[in-house]
């Protein structure tokens, strides 16, 4: 049998860990276990020695702490780094996985494995971990076991960096995301959707014992990089000294141009026709991205129905139509002809609107011209795509600009492109009236619809805090209640699979980028994922590191501040909005609802769970409302509650459909 060495082990990973670091990996979720702790402690320790570079974060739960590491890099656009034991712990982490795919987040999996000896001899918490996640992530690695001479040094952070390759695809590099665009109101967050064009990678990384690595080196984290040892010391005639690079660390990226004579071309043919963006999550990331897409759209004179994950309705102006899943009917029906476009241009993935899908799929049938704009795929389940430009949305906004200008056309299009755009803006300005009545309480019991709650948190939200919608109802609820306008709030969900499972943990990471987040979620939601409560600690733990942090470099003026409250770096915290139909209302609507006993024994399946008690096992501050009015007061209140809170707010399980008729 080999024996490890700590050294040898402390400097392999120290290497591994200091390059992720350098290319933009930030925050490392650590489910704790044996064979894992070389991984865990290396990574722990640069978080101690560095913790601006490094952050650790831990979660028991492997399903839950995927999902959380899923959060954090769909909401910044980094990859997220997660480690974890041997055996069953990585069967965990598929459901987050295969989201992560879906939705193009860049995710790092680090799984520790027992040595190749123990392969396939039955050796307990062994399995074959070799391409566990098949073909769902965009590389795999088998690393080998530790060694510490020059070139496994060098290999260790090439790996490292092969990884955030892997994993970032085309996704901006983080290195470009850290300063607000300075065409950005003041306060505007950099990133204002959750817009990736990343992937998960996975590396396997075999042990021998003794597990526990050595990360008391000085050197822990300098171990291959090239002159960092003593001849960089030297002072010989044969000394090599190391220059101090000027360029950023990580992936540059080249933003795509379309030119010559099919950009024109495209450019001609969208100035002379009806054109209609249909801008799905994947649109933009970033307040410039959306500001390009804007300017494209005022160019041709071209309505844009933002999706809510599209980051548009932050945008308050007349082409952007926020409110078109309560113009079109049901199966996709246009209510007027003149609302049908000759030419379709899709950025992103289908909207939530099941409605607006099926419109598209209309307008294909009615001979349609569809460009779809997408820098890897169509992702076009309507198989109507008559043109696909291989490139970002934002990239071919500008470029569609420069043609136009290099085609001397007029900056503005043509009467009838006008009147295509402002029939638009008429029937979304009805729509928005009608949406917005709400407000004032129309309806036979306002207290009781759930449209009314989203309305609220949309209205209260604080400005750059985020938003994140479960699955099944709530998103669609805050589709169809999110009216465009002028706040910049950035609006999540896991859209990908659309799955219920790991929702919490997703929000919770997605709350560490931000001041504020609130998730809007359903009792059979929130129970996939109760567990993930658990974190209200862990949360604690890293308002405590970032005081201690924050002790260690604060002038004398600044403690002052501190002590008397003038500061506070606690704040930052989520508010779960638990909207709890006991039950999965959304087969209210679908064609499984019946009056027979299978109905609610399979599809409502209500629970009857007692969420006060729940919650209060995991020393969440709970309340419950029952009127508008209450939620008001409840949500404004736990926006100065640091951690998880959490608001109760029963509505029916049944009669969904004629609750929401007035606004579909």
């Amino acid at each position: 049998m080999t024996v490890a060495d700590p050294r040898v082990t402390a400097r392999f990973l120290g290497a591994f860990f200091d390059e992720l670091a350098k290319w933009g990996v930030q925050n490392v979720v650590i489910s704790p276990g044996s064979r894992s702790t070389p991984l865990s402690m290396t990574a722990y320790e640069l978080s101690c020695r560095a913790p601006q570079r490094m952050s650790t974060y831990v979660d028991i739960d492997e399903r839950g702490a995927a999902f959380l590491a899923l959060g954090m890099a769909k909401a910044s656009g980094r990859p997220a780094a997660l480690v974890c034991s041997s055996g069953t712990a990585i069967a965990n982490y598929y459901p987050a996985i295969l989201e992560a795919e879906s939705s193009r987040v860049p995710l790092i999996v680090l799984t520790a494995d027992r040595p190749p000896q123990l392969q396939g001899l039955g050796a307990p918490q062994t399995c074959d971990q070799s391409h566990a996640y098949g073909t769902h992530v965009r590389a795999y690695r088998g690393m080998p076991l530790p060694a510490d001479d020059e070139g496994s040094l060098r290999f260790a952070r090439q790996a490292a960096r092969e990884a955030c390759i892997a994993a970032l695809g085309s996704c901006e590099s983080p290195q470009n995301q850290g300063a607000q665009s300075p065409s950005a109101p003041i306060g505007t967050p950099q990133r204002l959707a959750g817009a990736c064009f990343g992937g998960p990678v996975h590396l396997n990384f075999p042990f021998d014992e003794p597990l526990k690595p050595d990360v008391t080196l000085p050197d822990l984290f300098d171990a291959g990089i090239p002159c960092a040892g003593s001849a960089a010391d030297s002072t010989g005639p044969e000394a090599k000294h190391a220059r101090n690079p000027q360029l950023p660390t990580g992936v540059a990226q080249v933003r795509g141009v379309m030119e010559g004579a099919a950009a024109a071309q495209l450019a001609r043919e969208l100035l002379a026709s009806s054109v209609l963006l249909l801008a799905g999550e994947g649109s933009c990331a970033t307040y410039e991205e959306a500001q390009r897409v804007l300017a494209f759209a005022r160019a041709f004179a071209i309505p844009v129905l933002a999706d809510p994950l599209s980051g548009l309705r932050s945008l308050d102006d007349p082409l952007v139509i926020g409110n078109y899943d309560s113009v079109l009917q049901p199966g996709g029906i246009s209510p007027d002809e003149a609302l049908n476009p000759q030419v379709i241009v899709r950025f992103g993935r289908y909207p939530v609107s099941k409605r607006a899908t099926q419109w598209a799929r209309a307008r294909e049938d009615a001979g349609v011209l569809q460009v779809v704009v997408d820098p890897l795929e169509t992702r076009d389940t309507n198989a109507a795509t008559t043109v696909f430009v291989r490139m970002k949305p934002a990239d071919f906004a500008q470029s569609m600009e420069r043609a136009l200008r290099r085609e001397d056309g007029p900056a503005t299009a043509g009467a009838n492109d006008l009147s295509f755009a402002n029939a638009w803006q008429r029937v979304e300005e009805a729509a928005a009236k009608r949406i917005a009545a709400v407000d004032a309480g129309k309806g036979s019991d306002p207290d009781g619809f759930e449209g009314a709650y989203v309305r609220r948190v949309l209205e209260l939200a604080p400005a750059g805090s985020c938003l994140f919608a479960a699955n099944s109802m709530s998103v669609r609820a805050v589709d169809t209640f999110y009216l465009k306008g002028a706040k910049q709030l950035i609006v999540l969900a896991n859209r990908g699979l659309n799955g219920i499972d790991g929702t919490v943990s997703t929000a919770i990471g997605a709350s560490r980028c931000f001041g504020r987040t609130t998730l809007i979620t359903g009792d059979l939601t929130m129970l996939h994922d109760l567990n993930s409560l658990a974190l209200q600690r862990e949360l604690r733990v890293q308002r405590q590191l970032a005081d201690i942090a924050g002790d260690a470099n604060r002038t004398p003026e600044q403690e002052d501040k501190c002590n008397t409250r003038e500061t506070d770096t606690g704040a930052q915290g989520i508010t779960i909005v638990l909207l709890n139909n006991n039950g999965g209302a959304i087969f209210d609507m679908l064609p499984q609802k019946s009056q027979e006993a299978y109905f609610e024994r399979l599809f409502l399946t209500p629970q009857d769970v007692d969420f006060q008690a729940a919650v209060a096992a995991f020393g969440v501050p709970y309340s419950k409302t029952a009127t508008l009015a209450e939620f008001n007061r409840a949500y404004r209140a736990s926006l100065d509650v640091p951690g998880i809170s959490f608001i109760e707010v029963p509505v029916p399980l049944q009669g969904l459909r004629e609750r929401y008729a007035d606004y579909w």
